[in-house]
């Protein structure tokens, strides 16, 4: 099966008939995360199909400079178009003040029902105490402590549990080096897990 970076490199050398299957390669994870993100609030009036598709487009125009470039691997830099429409949306419909999109941490809010996602994710995962507790009771106090845990630590583990980006692609996400996202992804675990023994202690 050819890779990305034997169609990147066959674009780059203008053969056209690999441009289609390159964006293609990426539709599904791309239009996953493009749901993901999308406020509920958006989506009586936005679908995410026509998202992923004006992003795919932006992409097809300018995809001639990012494959003599490559400023990042290709499916960050997919991701970012699309993230960029998705931060343009929620500030024309629901009116949001401006904000940074260079930074993936700037951040938008995270729905709740992707947060319940993520919760189910880390609590199925879970090997601290709480994993004895009842699922659905673990889920709740995952999705509590997620709710408390700061915007940087809670991206990391979206990126990485939702999303199933790799490293080197949070790395080029973020902005960071590779080894600044396994110090964040650890710190991130780490503060979920005194938050959750913070709340099990609250309950008691």
């Amino acid at each position: 099966m050819v890779d990305t970076d034997q169609l990147l490199n066959r674009v780059a050398q203008g053969d056209a008939s690999a441009r289609g299957p390159l964006l293609e390669r990426h539709r599904t994870r791309l239009r996953g995360m493009i749901a993901l993100r999308l406020d509920r609030r958006l989506r009586a009036r936005v679908d995410p199909s026509d998202v992923l598709q004006e992003s795919l487009a932006e992409a097809a125009a300018k995809l001639d400079e990012f494959v003599h470039r490559r400023p990042l691997p290709f499916y960050p830099w997919l991701r970012r178009i699309a993230w960029e429409k998705l931060v343009q949306l929620h500030r024309w419909h629901l009116r949001t003040g401006k904000r940074s999109v260079s930074r993936e941490e700037a951040g938008l809010p995270l729905p709740d029902e992707s947060a319940a996602q993520l919760a189910d994710r880390l609590a199925s995962q879970s090997s601290s105490p709480s994993a004895r507790l009842r699922r659905a009771e673990l889920r709740q106090r995952v999705q509590s402590a997620l709710a408390r845990l700061g915007s940087r630590d809670r991206e990391v583990l979206v990126l990485r549990y939702l999303e199933h980006l790799s490293t080197r692609e949070i790395a080029a996400v973020l902005g960071l080096a590779e080894s600044g996202v396994k110090t964040r992804q650890l710190r991130a675990l780490q503060r979920l897990r005194d938050l959750l023994g913070y709340l099990e202690g609250d309950s008691r």
